[in-house]
């Protein structure tokens, strides 16, 4: 009688688990109207179109980012992207997250309203017309609005905040940099967030009195100002040759980026001071491309670069070895590489270890190292051999590089084979890290 007493009491808790577990299954259900129609998840910020539909807005922007314009579900034709937030259907959801918090649910929070352009026109009106004080107020309340989500910032780039921060930072820039230094950062901070540049703010931030007060900050800023200014200029150079011209005849410009790159600030600044000294260096006219190398040399540019060579990441690796092959332009540039002890053994091991960008170049350098070396005897030719470069050349024509590689590799190669049975070849372990194709 206990037995059945027993079973009688286990199948009445089994049957009320059941039923909780039923009713709890009904409970948790989301319903339809708090799902978006595209993720079919529960909306955390629940917008809606003209066409009458409400989407999550982190779905719809996806929508329209990848080139749409019709309503999802309707496919009607939108004339208005812009969304409208839907309070009341937030509330509602926000109401159903506090009333299943007992199943683990949480409540979604009030998302922050994006900005709209007609409030972005608003502050940069304000920031166009206002004094010192009221210009840097708004700068910095433009800034923190592009922090805030990528939605915002895509609005208040495309409502032409650059060419309007460009020509108040070339405005406060000509007048006095001493005096002005304080909004000048700030405006060049805010430049920063929202990069990329369009053409007209490349270009007026490329005007003389602006790249003043760029490399000044390069000099005599704090980290964070010398940081802003190297991603700006990075951001400028590449879009107009003269610019280079106008930069390196600013004095101490050589010596700030170098610095930047021998103490570096982060991965970052030290990227963007290499392509910037990059750009300099790869000027198209032969003549001022050496004046140029010449003041780069003269910095310890080559000792800076080999020493961050020894032991970098692949995007570094590649930007440094990109300034070197320019810097090896130039006799000076050759003679201060030939100089250096480490210059061959940090070249022969980056050979088809680091990228294939980082090969070129390495190759490209011992070329021009070889061609151009006046010593017979012991010379960098003869070092690379020691150091196994002629297996790696001869196994990088096998693995397929460009034409102007192979075409330096095999030019390396003929001056290489002259002294293959007057060294002893040293057995490189790189190769256990290449991938080949065959």
């Amino acid at each position: 009688m206990l037995s059945s007493w027993r079973r009688k009491k286990a199948a009445r808790r089994a049957a009320k688990n059941h039923d909780l577990e039923k009713n709890g299954s009904m409970e948790l259900r989301i319903p339809d109207h708090f799902r978006c129609p595209i993720s079919l998840d529960l909306m955390k910020d629940p917008v809606t179109l003209s066409s009458g539909m409400t989407y999550d807005r982190e779905s719809i922007d996806a929508w329209f980012e990848a080139g749409n314009s019709t309503c999802p579900v309707t496919n009607q034709v939108l004339r208005n992207l812009e969304p409208i937030p839907n309070h009341a259907i937030r509330l509602m959801i926000q109401d159903w997250c506090v009333e299943k918090r007992s199943y683990g649910v949480e409540r979604i929070p009030t998302p922050r309203i994006p900005i709209t352009s007609d409030e972005v026109l608003e502050i940069l009106s304000k920031v166009g017309a206002g004094d010192e004080q009221e210009c840097r107020e708004f700068v910095v309340k433009i800034r923190s609005l592009a922090k805030e989500s990528k939605r915002n910032k895509r609005c208040i780039m495309a409502n032409g905040t650059g060419r309007v921060l460009s020509s108040k930072f070339e405005e406060f820039s000509r007048d006095s940099i001493d005096r002005n230094v304080t909004i000048l950062e700030e405006i060049m901070s805010t430049l920063t967030v929202i990069s990329p540049f369009d053409d007209e703010t490349k270009l007026i931030l490329g005007s003389k009195s602006s790249l003043r007060c760029i490399v000044w900050c390069l000099r005599c800023g704090d980290l964070a100002a010398r940081r802003n200014a190297a991603l700006t200029l990075r951001s400028i150079l590449p879009s107009d040759q003269q610019k280079v011209g106008e930069l390196i005849e600013i004095e101490g410009t050589p010596e700030a980026l170098v610095k930047l790159v021998k103490e570096p600030i982060c991965p970052t600044t030290t990227k963007a001071s290499l392509l910037s000294i990059y750009h300099m260096v790869s000027s198209s006219t032969p003549n001022y491309q050496d004046d140029v190398i010449k003041r780069f040399v003269d910095t310890g540019l080559v000792e800076v670069l080999i020493d961050t060579l020894v032991g970098c990441e692949k995007s570094i690796c590649e930007k440094a070895l990109g300034v070197l092959d320019g810097i090896c332009n130039s006799s000076e540039g050759r003679e201060k590489a030939y100089d250096n002890a480490l210059t061959m053994p940090v070249l022969v091991k980056k050979l088809l270890r680091v990228s294939d960008l980082s090969t070129e170049f390495s190759v490209s350098i011992m070329f021009k190292l070889g061609k151009n070396e006046k010593r017979e005897e012991r010379g960098v030719i003869f070092e690379a051999v020691e150091l196994g470069a002629f297996q790696k050349l001869l196994l990088l024509l096998q693995v397929g590089t460009t034409e102007k590689t192979k075409e330096n590799a095999t030019q390396l190669l003929k001056l290489m084979n002259l002294y293959r049975n007057r060294v002893e070849c040293i057995d490189s372990l790189d190769f256990k890290h290449l991938k080949r194709p065959f």
